[in-house]
C-alpha cells in the first residue's frame, strides 16, 4: 500500500472545526495554540465559536484550515505511530492546501506557515476591487472545453481556468462580466450546470498578480527546507523537492491553474492508492474517487478518523 497525503483548501472551514481533537488530544491543542500565538490572535476562538461571517474572511480561513490540518496530522504522528517521512509517498494540497502540505512535510514551520497565509488571504482579497471579478463552476465540460469557453467569454476582459477539479468540474475566474459570458457560452456549449461562485475575490487568475507580488516577497523572508517527501505541486502537477522550485510555485498558484486533476492522476501513476484528507471537510476525498479509479480516499479530520487510521494501520 503506497499513502498520499492531501490537505483540503477555502471553502472545507466550518465552526467548530478542530474543537473534538483539541478536546481529545493535548497535541493538537498545542498546535491551535501556537497559530494563535504566531498571529497574535485567538484564531482558535474563532474557529469553534464563530461568528462563521468572520472565519470566512480570507484572512482568518486560511490559516484555520492549515491549523486543523497540521493538528490531524500531530494526533496522528502522537497517537498511530504515524511519520510522513517514513510512511507517506507524496504529499500535496489544493491552493491554500499546499502550503498545508509543505508544514506537514517539514518545509515549513507552522508559525512560519500561519503567517504566510494570513499574508496570503489579505493580499488575495485586496488585489481586485469587490464587485469587480468573479467564479463560476462549469460542470459536464472538459478541461479544454472550458479552457475554450474561458477564451471566447474574455472578450478583452480576464477569463481563465482557475481549479481543474477533475470529473468535468472545472471553476473559471476572471473579470465578472467576462465570468457571466462564460456562464452562458457553458450552457450552450452543453454544460450541465453553470454557476457563479459565491467568492469574495476572483482567485487563481492573472487579476490575482499583486497578491503573487505580495507572496514572492513574504517567501523570501522565511527558510523553506527540502520537503521530507516530495510534493506534488499544483501548477506543475509533478513532484518537487527543491526550495527554489517550490517557492516559485507557490507565487505562480496564485495567479495560475489548481492541476488537481492532474496531480492526483500523477500520485496514482506513480503506485499511490491510498489518499488521505487531512483536515476539515471531505471535499478532496470525494474529487479523488472520480479521478483515479482503484483508489481508496479517506478523510480523517476528527477522533473518530483518527481511530479508524490506527485500525486499518492494526494499532
Amino acid at each position: 500500500m503506497s499513502l498520499a497525503f492531501v490537505f483540503p483548501g477555502q471553502g472545507s472551514q466550518s465552526v467548530g472545526m478542530g474543537r473534538e481533537l483539541a478536546d481529545a488530544f493535548p497535541v493538537a491543542r498545542q498546535t491551535f495554540e501556537e497559530v494563535d500565538d504566531a498571529l497574535s490572535q485567538r484564531l482558535s476562538r474563532l474557529m469553534w465559536e464563530g461568528p462563521e461571517s468572520d472565519l470566512i474572511l480570507t484572512e482568518n480561513a486560511q490559516p484555520a484550515l492549515m491549523a486543523v490540518s497540521l493538528a490531524t496530522l500531530r494526533v496522528l504522528e502522537s497517537e498511530a505511530g504515524f511519520s510522513v517521512r517514513r510512511d507517506a509517498a507524496f504529499v500535496a494540497g489544493h491552493s491554500l492546501g499546499e502550503y498545508s502540505a509543505l508544514a506537514a512535510a517539514g518545509s515549513l514551520t507552522i508559525a512560519d506557515t500561519a503567517r504566510l497565509l494570513r499574508i496570503r488571504g489579505k493580499a488575495m482579497q485586496a488585489a481586485v476591487p469587490v464587485g469587480v471579478g468573479a467564479m463560476a463552476a462549469l460542470l459536464g465540460l472538459e478541461f479544454e472545453a472550458a479552457c475554450a469557453v474561458a477564451a471566447e467569454a474574455a472578450q478583452g476582459e480576464v477569463a481563465q481556468a482557475a481549479n481543474d477539479n477533475g470529473a468535468g468540474q472545472v471553476v473559471v475566474s476572471g473579470h465578472r462580466g467576462a465570468i457571466e459570458r462564460a456562464i452562458e457560452i457553458a450552457k450552450a456549449t452543453g454544460a450541465k450546470r453553470a454557476m457563479l461562485l459565491p467568492v469574495s475575490a476572483p482567485f487563481h487568475c492573472a487579476l490575482m498578480q499583486p497578491a503573487a507580488d505580495a507572496m514572492a516577497a513574504a517567501l523570501s523572508r522565511v527558510t523553506v527546507k527540502p520537503p521530507a517527501v516530495p510534493l506534488v505541486a499544483n501548477v506543475r502537477a509533478r513532484a518537487v523537492t527543491d526550495p527554489a522550485e517550490i517557492i516559485a510555485s507557490l507565487v505562480a498558484q496564485v495567479t495560475g491553474t489548481v492541476r488537481w486533476r492532474e496531480c492526483v492522476a500523477y500520485m496514482a501513476a506513480a503506485g499511490v492508492d491510498s489518499f488521505y484528507e487531512v483536515g476539515a471537510g471531505k471535499v478532496l476525498s470525494g474529487l479523488v474517487k472520480r479521478i483515479a479509479d482503484g483508489v481508496s480516499a479517506t478523510p480523517i479530520g476528527t477522533p473518530d478518523d483518527v481511530a479508524a487510521f490506527k485500525a486499518v494501520r492494526g494499532m
